[in-house]
């Protein structure tokens, strides 16, 4: 069920689609970041003012999505960002409509300084007139402002909802809602169909409809109810969430607090008119939205402390400007690193706009982060490229270096991965955290499934490598929203004491060709999640592992999950769950029945490992 398709970009077409929006977004770039002290963020970056038409606006976001929403694979990167104030009416609401690699942001210090009279969605993609789905519905993201939802000159299914059908990589922070349900799936496009998200942060939100998300995570939050689950969905520090008692029926899974937080760095004009970069502060047993009392608690930085980075920049210009002191945005486009960007200093700060993307150029390791704390890294894709990389992203000194900071912990937010997809791409292992206290806050890697590289499943076996999705080796790493798919070996490998993940979600490899390239020596398969045999203590809320051998139906994985039998080792809520092919044997160490083609889309779960 949750294959993805191959989707051809066409070229023409996208061409074409990109000259209307350039036609429509009225002053040049450069003119209309300059305005109100904002200084120049790169072409792709759109800065709104409310005393712009709203019409003017809302052909400038159609034609951007006209463009994006079938651009899977392509190089386009935006981002939007509105100044403080009010957009649309009434009468004449502005309803948008997210594509691929699109950022939607408000320019307030508050969620409430920048209000959306309209909506802010995704749909279902048809990826032909009868296949109408949410299930490749990436890389798109919306955060830090308010929307008061008004559905009018929509048909009645439109009416009902706003709808934030996504799946991986798609993330909604710091988003208050107001007027009507959010609906995680689009019942109107073809009726209901599935999606595979997702993340919600530091949001105050309606009802949500759940509908058919297989696996969802709402961090530090509050909403108003929470309708059905199908396989796994996890609620941690958000008032208003369900009770977990009856899991698994319904599936969810509940933590009062969470254990470890820090919300994502977000650009904020000030009472002055210019552009700053808030940090919010890590922080402990946390619950609901950090602005409800006030501002986000962290540290404001200006944008000139920023070297502000386009593609052009090399490598070592980068690197020149962080040693000099200085921190980075990366504005949207995509990189090509053909040796590591070096991020050394204490409390530096990395930022991505628009899925801002670093490719491995000649096997390289697009960034590198060294043994310090406090380093924030947040809203950046890193790409494998054709020539195997040994790491896509490191953490730490692989020979052990500094312990890190409990109380200001080097974090990832929304940082993703790929191997493979818009072109071939190797990497041995895409994330290596050598670091102690780290907190990973919600990533998916992903070695694909499915992309433009010209490549039958066989081939890609060959072709697009990558042993491990996720390796931890330090001591103290907290995850909140692990999502790893399709990776050779252990899809996660965990090796440091004291780890946490909040909500797990795995797909073992579609493709690989027998059983014979499917074994861990003598042992059928590698689990989607192992925790190292010496690990003394690790705890999981919330796991799923999925299995689809497409190429070969007989295919068996021994266990989905492996830990060693060590008291302080505990998982809770897990789950393996079949797609249509192949078999998971047991849930985690032999326990558990078969997730096989008998069960189809039914999970088996196990409540608690060791059982109390």
């Amino acid at each position: 069920m949750t294959n993805r398709r191959r989707i051809p970009v066409v070229a023409a077409a996208v061409a074409a689609a990109l000259a209307t929006a350039g036609a429509l977004m009225g002053p040049t770039p450069t003119a209309a970041q300059e305005a109100g002290g904002i200084p120049e963020l790169g072409v792709n970056v759109t800065v709104f003012d409310p005393s712009m038409p709203v019409d003017q606006i809302q052909a400038t976001l159609d034609a951007t999505h006209a463009v994006q929403v079938d651009n899977e694979m392509g190089i386009a990167r935006y981002a939007y960002l509105f100044k403080p104030g009010t957009y649309g009416t009434a009468e004449n609401p502005l309803q948008i409509k997210v594509g691929y690699y699109t950022e939607i942001a408000g320019l307030g210090a508050s969620p409430a300084d920048v209000v959306i009279n309209g909506k802010v969605e995704t749909y279902n993609r048809c990826l032909a007139p009868d296949n109408c789905v949410a299930l490749v519905n990436f890389w798109r993201t919306l955060s830090n402002l308010s929307i008061n939802v008004n559905a009018a000159g929509q048909d009645g299914c439109r009416q009902t909802a706003n709808f934030w059908a996504v799946s991986q990589a798609a993330s909604m922070r710091r988003v208050a809602m107001s007027g009507n349900t959010l609906s995680l799936m689009d019942y109107c496009t073809a009726g209901p169909q599935f999606a595979s998200g997702g993340f919600i942060a530091d949001s105050n939100l309606p009802t949500v409809l759940n509908g058919s998300q297989q696996q969802w995570l709402t961090r530090d939050s509050q909403i108003a109810g929470w309708t059905n689950g199908v396989w796994n969905q996890v609620f941690t520090g958000v008032v208003g969430a369900p009770d977990d008692a009856g899991f698994p029926s319904p599936p969810y899974t509940t933590l009062d607090t969470t254990p470890v937080s820090r919300e994502k760095p977000y650009l904020f004009v000030d009472d002055g008119g210019d552009l700053n970069v808030r940090v919010p502060a890590a922080r402990t047993d946390t619950r609901g939205p950090t602005w409800a009392g006030g501002v986000t608690p962290g540290r404001t930085l200006p944008i000139g402390a920023f070297f502000v980075a386009t593609p052009s920049d090399s490598v070592q210009t980068i690197n020149s400007q962080l040693a000099r002191g200085r921190h980075l945005l990366l504005t949207p486009g995509v990189y090509d690193i053909a040796q590591s960007i070096n991020v050394r200093r204490a409390n530096a700060v990395v930022l991505g706009l628009g899925h801002a993307t670093l490719t491995a150029v000649n096997g390289s390791t697009p960034l590198v982060v060294a043994d310090v704390p406090g380093v924030v890294v947040a809203g950046v894709t890193v790409d494998a490229g054709p020539v195997e990389s040994p790491v896509l992203l490191r953490v730490g000194s692989q020979h052990g270096g500094s312990r890190g900071s409990a109380q200001n912990p080097t974090t990832l937010s929304d940082v993703y991965f790929r191997v493979g997809g818009p072109h071939t791409g190797s990497t041995d292992v895409a994330l290596e955290v050598d670091s102690d206290h780290v907190l990973i806050d919600h990533t998916w890697v992903w070695r694909a499934d499915h992309g433009v590289e010209g490549l039958t499943d066989t081939e890609r076996w060959s072709t697009n490598l990558g042993r491990n999705g996720v390796v931890v080796n330090g001591d103290h790493v907290t995850a909140n929203g692990l999502f790893v798919e399709h990776f050779q070996q252990y899809n996660t490998a965990w090796n440091g004491d004291d780890g946490t993940t909040i909500l797990y979600q795995n797909e073992l490899p579609y493709d690989p060709p027998t059983q014979a390239d499917w074994m861990n020596g003598a042992v059928e398969g590698w689990a989607g999640y192992k925790v190292g045999d010496a690990v003394q203590t690790h705890t999981l809320f919330g796991g799923g592992v999925y299995v689809f051998n497409r190429n070969d139906p007989s295919i068996h994985t021994e266990n989905g999950f492996e830990v060693p039998d060590t008291p302080g080792v505990r998982l809770h809520h897990i789950m393996t769950v079949n797609l249509s092919a192949g078999t998971v044997d047991h849930v985690v160490n032999g326990v558990g029945d078969a997730a096989d083609t008998t069960r189809v889309g039914s999970p088996v779960y196990v409540l608690d490992y060791p059982a109390p």
